[in-house]
């Protein structure tokens, strides 16, 4: 066996230090040959350490590119945060006709990080055909198809999943949020027979909403709040969440912006006019108010960027793990905003589209950093989405967001769920106090009843022109990654308004918790 077969069967069986040895005396032995050090850059990668294994790699690139290296490349400087120079690998390794399916499924993985999902699909499909039983490249083949809109082809994918695998519970829930189902045609058996037969938590908590969902689409109200409480209540216990965290979190915006400025460093911040803020509540209309704006031959969507979060982390240094802390936020008051503001663009440079004088970044939890985007972006648009309370809670109650993300970890109990919309209307009275009309305040329901005008009112406060096109939003041929990809597809209709009414009973404490708040909630 070559020391090259040496350190890849190493790597294969989790025998790092057999690995890095046979990986160190290739490199040694044959410096002027890629090998060695791509394989000792693995090493490091499979031990954690990013930062070392990039150089290594880079090492390999630089000794003679080839789609594997570059492919391995891309993958960790995205874990690293490098957007620009991860596309830059990924089109490279592509660039050289990669034909082993690992490759080519780790060049699409990054491309959809970086939210060109309809790039993902070359090499996502050419790494099926390469390795057609590998039901992980499957999933990331129907996912993108779904994304882009090509819905039979995500549905006869996903379905060729549970084909091989009837329990797999990824392909179930995305099979259930695909399009609405109806009496005459659902998985809710097949579904039930999962949750029996479901052994990891995980694994019972998609099942669970993907009934919860299934149930709703075909009139079966108490079905579905019987299987949400179920999957939210083990979610919040092994998440270990309390609402303080979060309480915590706005407190200290609310003390770091409210209280005269006074810990606010001075300065005029970024003078660019591209960005355009969507922000609000999850589960609000923020993904239609994108593709309106998306429609408008003035503007592209960049999607969901984590751009203005790592800009403020990255210059506040803090020590902590999370995006977003009590100390992150404190921290950030002394940045400069013309630091955050060149910091943003420049992350969002990578992952706006080419050609659009303007671009659309509709993460909903930017509201929570609406302060920084006044300060660091001055000439930014920001609109906020707002919708009826009850629907808002309700909606994101029934929501499976990314079960890793920090922002949403509310989302697992109503009563929380109320407690977090409390908070976020108080935080958007703040910035409105602070900078009256600089946010829009735009409601979901009033863009239902008069989408016409509410949309020229949208325009005008983005300083666009007017675009019939905008009212054509479901014909954005674009792609969507979130919950809402099926219903933007369709024309704008009432469907989604009080809802929540479907599950009133379940809901009083909600209704009085807001009530005696003194928010309406009809």
């Amino acid at each position: 066996m070559t020391p090259e077969a040496q350190a890849r069967a190493a790597l294969a069986r989790g025998d790092l230090p057999a690995a890095a040895a046979a990986a160190k005396a290739l490199a040694q032995g044959r410096p002027e040959s890629p090998a060695g050090f791509f394989l000792m850059g693995m090493v490091a990668a499979e031990a954690g350490q990013i930062a070392k294994a990039v150089p290594l790699v880079q090492a390999a690139v630089a000794r003679g590119p080839q789609a594997e290296h570059l492919a391995q490349l891309a993958r960790l400087l995205i874990l690293l945060r490098r957007e620009g120079e991860a596309g830059e690998a990924a089109h490279a390794a592509m660039g050289l006709a990669p034909r082993d399916a690992l490759t080519l499924d780790t060049i699409g993985c990054v491309l959809t990080r970086l939210g060109d999902h309809e790039a993902s699909l070359a090499p996502f499909t050419a790494a099926v055909a390469a390795e057609p039983d590998n039901l992980e490249y499957r999933y990331n083949l129907a996912a993108a198809s779904g994304f882009t809109g090509r819905v039979d082809d995500a549905r006869a994918h996903y379905e060729a999943i549970l084909a091989a695998d009837p329990g797999n519970a990824r392909a179930h829930y995305a099979l259930a949020i695909l399009a609405r189902q109806t009496v005459q045609a659902n998985h809710v058996p097949r579904l039930e027979r999962a949750l029996a037969g479901a052994d990891r938590p995980e694994d019972a908590l998609r099942i669970r909403y993907a009934l919860a969902k299934e149930l709703e689409d075909i009139g079966d109200a108490s079905g579905a709040f019987r299987y949400l409480s179920a999957a939210n209540a083990a979610q919040k216990q092994a998440l270990g969440y309390d609402f303080e965290q979060d309480a915590a979190m706005f407190d200290a915006l609310e003390a770091l912006f409210g209280e005269g400025g006074d810990a606010l460093a001075a300065g005029d911040g970024y003078p660019d006019p591209a960005p355009i803020f969507v922000v609000g509540m999850p589960r609000t209309g923020t993904t239609l108010t994108d593709r309106i704006l998306s429609s408008h031959r003035d503007v592209g969507s960049a999607g969901e960027l984590q751009a203005m979060p790592l800009a403020v982390k990255q210059a506040a240094r803090t020590a902590s793990r999370t995006v977003i802390d009590p100390e992150t936020i404190r921290a950030s008051g002394a940045i400069d905003p013309m630091v955050i503001g060149k910091a943003y663009m420049a992350r969002a440079s990578h992952q706006r589209p080419k050609g659009a004088a303007r671009f659309v970044d509709k993460l909903p939890a930017n509201f929570l950093y609406t302060g920084h985007i006044v300060r660091a972006l001055p000439q930014a648009r920001i609109v906020c989405l707002r919708r009826n309370p009850m629907d808002t809670v309700w909606s994101n109650y029934k929501n499976l967001f990314s079960s890793q993300s920090a922002y949403y970890a509310y989302s697992y109990d109503l009563m929380d769920t109320a407690r977090y919309y409390l908070r976020f209307d108080r935080l958007m009275a703040l910035w409105d106090h602070l900078w009256p009309g600089r946010v829009l305040q735009l409601s979901y329901e009033e863009l239902v009843a008069d989408q016409e005008g509410q949309t020229r009112r949208l325009l005008d406060h983005c300083g666009l022109e007017w675009d019939a096109a905008c009212l054509s939003f479901h014909e954005n041929s674009a792609a969507v990654a979130t919950p809402s990809a099926a219903q933007v597809r369709r024309k704008l209709n009432s469907e989604g308004i009080c809802r929540w009414k479907t599950h009133a009973q379940g809901m009083d404490e909600v209704r009085a918790f807001f009530e005696a708040q003194g928010i309406l909630t009809d």
